[in-house]
């Protein structure tokens, strides 16, 4: 990217703000997306195909569980992790997803509630990009209100468990090596528990749910559990409660803030470039008012949502991010990058419907963004008991 282009998208020197280590590892993953996922994502997406074989050159990389210590884990800084999510997410939504499952969620489970064998059997080889994990949480009555779960798992007389039930929109499924998967328990100690479930189990079926409109460089699938026979080595020993998972998904939408200003950078550049080459009535787009005040309006966004995120991992390092803030960086960061998207394509005319160009491809993306890991609703109401203390969800 040449120095006039990272002017323009960043009038306000908050490059300024990061340390070189920072930086270094930012242009890094900008190198790796601009040469390995730039030149491929228009196939990928039109095809539907997530490229398993960029899992281990992820892992080589160093962003599979970013910000976990230990077991093979490459122990960065939440703002480190934030930038590679921007960078990711300049390329694809779904590249960014497949790191943000792997590592937010699935890592982050085992890391924070597995035994000490879980650990050392998933956690190196993941973070290597040589296993692959999903999360299962999402049920299909049951998304935004993981409380009403229906998947139950029921401890058996020789400390096993039997798995029933059902799973949607899990990402990576179909292709995982192992699965965290939410039950509710039954016996003496009622409540949500975390197991792992590798593939081949018996019982467990996963089908990616095809077509869609958005996400096509990403999997996401349907799964079933019919009488699966499960280990007592199987439970997550220290998860107990909705807690443990939603500590993973205040993982995942910390770097979905970083990730959403990815997506509309990205989109704002490649407005920016052709309004300068395009020529109409004799002179280039970028010419004119109501194409300026546009580009104006897109930076201006980028800029504030990306000094929120970076306030966020900042935060984040001192030990002080709440979920409130979380929510409050994924609902206006996301929302944001889906106008800025758009807004994009408007400049691009009828070329911007075509996968020349990446924005409404983005503002596609963004769509499923905007869902997971809790909508707008609720990450407003969120907000909102915050603000007021009182509890609107029901």
């Amino acid at each position: 990217m040449s120095d006039s282009m990272t002017n323009t998208s960043d009038v306000l020197a908050l490059d300024s703000l990061l340390t070189p280590d920072e930086l270094a590892l930012r242009d890094k993953i900008r190198d790796y997306t601009a040469q390995r996922i730039r030149p491929n994502i228009a196939r990928w997406y039109e095809d539907a195909v997530f490229p398993r074989e960029i899992a281990p050159e992820l892992g080589e990389l160093g962003v599979l569980g970013m910000h976990l210590e230990g077991y093979g884990c490459p122990g960065r800084t939440a703002v480190e992790y934030g930038l590679a999510a921007m960078e990711l997410e300049a390329g694809d939504s779904g590249i960014r997803t497949f790191v943000s499952v792997q590592g937010s969620l699935a890592m982050t489970a085992i890391h924070k509630w597995g035994s000490e064998a879980q650990k050392q059997q998933y956690l190196p080889r993941m973070a290597a990009g040589e296993l692959i994990g999903c999360f299962a949480l999402t049920e299909p009555t049951a998304g935004s209100d993981p409380s009403s779960m229906v998947t139950c798992a029921r401890e058996t007389d020789d400390g096993g468990w039997v798995l029933d039930g059902a799973k949607r929109w899990i990402g990576l499924a179909s292709i995982a090596d192992v699965m965290v998967v939410w039950a509710r328990t039954t016996g003496e100690n009622p409540g949500i528990r975390g197991f792992l479930v590798p593939a081949g189990t018996p019982g467990v079926a996963a089908t990616p749910i095809e077509p869609k409109l958005s996400m096509r460089a990403s999997i996401q699938c349907d799964v079933t559990f019919d009488a699966v026979q499960l280990g007592p080595e199987a439970i997550l020993p220290a998860a107990a409660g909705l807690r443990a998972p939603f500590s993973c998904l205040n993982e995942a939408r910390y770097g979905i803030a970083w990730g959403a200003m990815g997506a509309a950078r990205d989109s704002y550049e490649a407005a920016l470039e052709y309004a300068g080459s395009r020529l109409q009535f004799g002179r280039p787009l970028a010419g004119y008012q109501l194409t300026q005040e546009k580009l104006v309006n897109m930076l201006l966004e980028i800029q504030k949502g990306t000094m929120v995120a970076l306030h966020l991992g900042r935060l984040k390092d001192s030990g002080r991010l709440e979920p409130q803030q979380i929510s409050l960086g994924k609902l206006n960061n996301v929302r944001e990058a889906i106008k800025i998207a758009r807004e994009a394509r408007t400049i691009l005319g009828g070329n911007g419907v075509t996968l020349d160009y990446s924005p409404l491809r983005h503002a596609n993306n963004l769509e499923s963004v905007r869902t997971y890991e809790g909508t707008d609703e609720v990450h407003t109401l969120i907000l909102g008991q915050h603000l007021t203390g009182i509890n609107a969800f029901r």
